[in-house]
């Protein structure tokens, strides 16, 4: 039977919520702060800043992630910016504007509290980055400067060339780093965590397995939090780096916390397009190359030519056309859309005629080669040396990949899922990007998560009490270890013919098929029972070579491709179950005569939260309501 959730959002008008919440919220007191401890998995913009964060507050910080160093997660990849409602270039932007952007991108699906709670602390996110240190494009004069990105109509992008990302976890790996040597925060990298250990109705500790000596090894503490980052590898092939996964959160979601919005998947409108079965991933280009790159296509289907061959007269800038208030700054979602329907139609360009042109010949004759060199010159260089052609004079070739995740797991206003004291911090929750994410938010709400909200409702939670003591010799931990030592044992005695790429690669295209970005009844129904095909065959002919008590690529794979395919099926459900269009979400029955996403507000508004009820059993579906008091809902146009 389906349950309304409480996402226990404060009273009081909205500018006023989270500065109350602060004050009500129980402080630990800094003497008593050293008796706890915390578990933190991930060390991205949102982990690895809460981690510091914690640790710099004198709490005791365990902290794990699966790369070797820290300064390999993912947040490494983001390359176009940061969003903050600064408004140094007096363009109207203000934190009222910035909520409603994102609100309105994320096509109304998102909760007012906590975007509106994001775009105040934004400004203080820069402000926190400079004090540490993150290089900033700026202006002559010394300013910051900023750029603007897709859905908005003012400049607030923060930005380092094109390698924003990494500039910022650079910040949060020296800020981690003064920590570790300070002895509040201990690191374990290449410690991948494969389940969660619940005791009396708490989260309490984690299972993690050594990746290079294969080892088992358990962690107890006071709370536990995920800030493990999206799960688009699931279409196998996506921008994410391949290490990326679904583990740390599917196996909380299996203990107890509720999934939500699974089928919330955003397809990035520029990556570099797939050029072979060889491929283990795609490479992202940053959305901010559509500040003065055009996309277009040729107006005749077919059309062969060199770019250059083409006169303006035979080309078709369709975003320009279609969105005229926006063009080619429409958000991700509405891009990537836009592409797919000219690809079909047999404009596309390329040897696969999966891909449209992203042209940077006017910028260049307006601003200058070296201008837009010191723009844009990693991501051409980074063009360059994989597709061996040169973008300063020939269009790059461009086509939507799988990118980001606006689903994870359900937190309320705390970021605190349904077991208490786990909490779910950046990618890996829900809360703040509705149905699609707006460019440039996903640093921002790392950054949020991380240096301000999870460090205080994680003191929240503790101030209260009643934890008690409990060690990794509790019985809840044992037995947690002997399941995770049973599945790693069941896929290793299968030995069956074929590789866990081969599975991944089956279910991947199932996903990008039935389950990218166009989706129907029929369709989705037929992934469904495609991956319920998929995961039997799996557990009776993958080959999982080695042992577990050794090093194991193959074997960690294969743990990940496990959850996978459960996860697929779960987004393929969600997605069934939603009848609308809203952003990322597009039901081919559900749309305008213009062929624009068309929503259901009467019957979903709301987050759907998923229970998993046991193994072979259907999860049960619950609901959040989505209520607006502050922002206008209407139809959502960039024309």
């Amino acid at each position: 039977m389906s349950k309304i959730l409480d996402a226990k959002i404060p009273s009081g008008p909205l500018a006023d919520k989270w500065d109350r919440h602060e004050m009500e919220c129980p402080l630990v007191a800094p003497a008593n702060r050293r008796k706890f401890t915390i578990i933190m998995v991930g060390t991205g913009l949102a982990g690895g800043g809460a981690a510091a964060t914690l640790g710099e507050l004198g709490y005791n910080v365990l902290n794990f992630c699966v790369q070797d160093t820290s300064r390999r997660a993912h947040s490494v990849a983001a390359q176009g910016g940061i969003n903050a409602s600064k408004n140094y270039q007096n363009d109207g932007d203000s934190v009222e504007r910035l909520f409603y952007d994102t609100v309105k991108g994320g096509d109304y699906r998102s909760r007012e509290a906590n975007v509106y709670r994001l775009s105040q602390l934004s400004m203080g996110i820069i402000d926190q980055c400079v004090a540490m240190g993150v290089p900033f494009a700026r202006e002559y004069g010394g300013t910051l400067a900023n750029r603007s990105f897709g859905g908005v109509q003012v400049s607030r992008t923060f930005y380092a060339r094109g390698q924003t990302g990494q500039q910022l976890l650079l910040g949060v790996y020296s800020a981690l780093s003064r920590q570790i040597a300070a002895g509040t925060v201990k690191m374990f990298p290449r410690h991948e965590m494969l389940d969660l250990v619940v005791v009396d109705g708490k989260a309490r500790g984690i299972v993690c397995r050594d990746l290079v000596t294969g080892e088992m090894k358990r962690y107890a503490a006071d709370a536990v939090v995920l800030a493990t980052g999206g799960y688009s590898p699931v279409f196998y092939l996506s921008t994410n780096a391949v290490n990326c996964s679904a583990t740390a959160i599917w196996r909380a979601y299996k203990r107890g916390a509720l999934f939500a919005n699974p089928c919330y998947t955003q397809i990035h409108p520029t990556a570099i397009p797939q050029l072979g079965d060889y491929q283990s991933k795609l490479t992202l280009m940053s959305e901010s190359l559509r500040n003065d790159g055009r996309m277009w296509v040729p107006k005749a289907p077919g059309d062969k030519r060199r770019p250059a061959d083409i006169p303006e007269g035979e080309r078709d800038y369709f975003l320009e056309r279609r969105y005229p208030a926006f063009g080619n700054l429409v958000p991700r979602d509405i891009a990537a859309r836009a592409s797919k329907v000219e690809c079909d139609a047999g404009k596309g360009v390329g040897n696969t005629g999966f891909a449209v042109y992203l042209d940077f010949a006017d910028a260049i004759k307006r601003l200058g080669r070296d201008v837009v060199a010191d723009r844009y010159g990693n991501l051409f260089t980074m063009y360059e040396e994989i597709i061996a052609d040169d973008p300063y004079h020939t269009p790059m070739m461009i086509y939507p990949a799988p990118h980001y995740t606006m689903g994870g797991l359900w937190v309320d206003y705390n970021l605190e899922s349904t077991i208490p004291g786990l909490f779910v911090a950046g990618e890996a929750n829900f809360s703040d990007h509705g149905a699609n994410r707006l460019g440039a938010s996903a640093l921002m709400q790392g950054c949020a998560d991380g240096y301000f909200v999870v460090p205080r409702v994680v003191a929240g939670y503790l101030a209260r009490g009643g934890l008690g003591k409990v060690t990794t010799e509790h019985d809840a931990f044992g037995a947690v270890e002997d399941e995770v030592r049973r599945r790693y044992d069941a896929l290793l005695a299968v030995k069956g013919s074929r590789t866990v790429r081969d599975f991944h690669w089956d279910l991947g295209r199932v996903m990008w098929d039935k389950v990218g970005m166009d989706r129907d009844k029929a369709g989705l129904e037929a992934a469904i029972a495609r991956i319920r095909e998929l995961r039997e065959a799996y557990w009776h002919d993958v080959k999982v070579p080695g042992d577990a008590a050794d090093f194991n690529k193959q074997l960690e794979m294969a743990g990940r491709v496990a959850d996978f395919l459960e996860l697929g099926e779960l987004m393929a459900m969600d997605a069934l179950a939603r009848e609308e269009s809203c952003g990322g979400h597009f039901r081919a029955e559900h749309h305008t005569p213009e062929g624009e996403a068309r929503r259901d507000d009467e019957n979903f508004m709301h987050v759907a939260a998923w229970e998993h009820k046991g193994d072979g059993q259907a999860p049960a579906r619950h609901v959040e309501p989505l209520v607006y008091e502050n922002i206008e809902v209407k139809t959502r146009s960039y024309k």
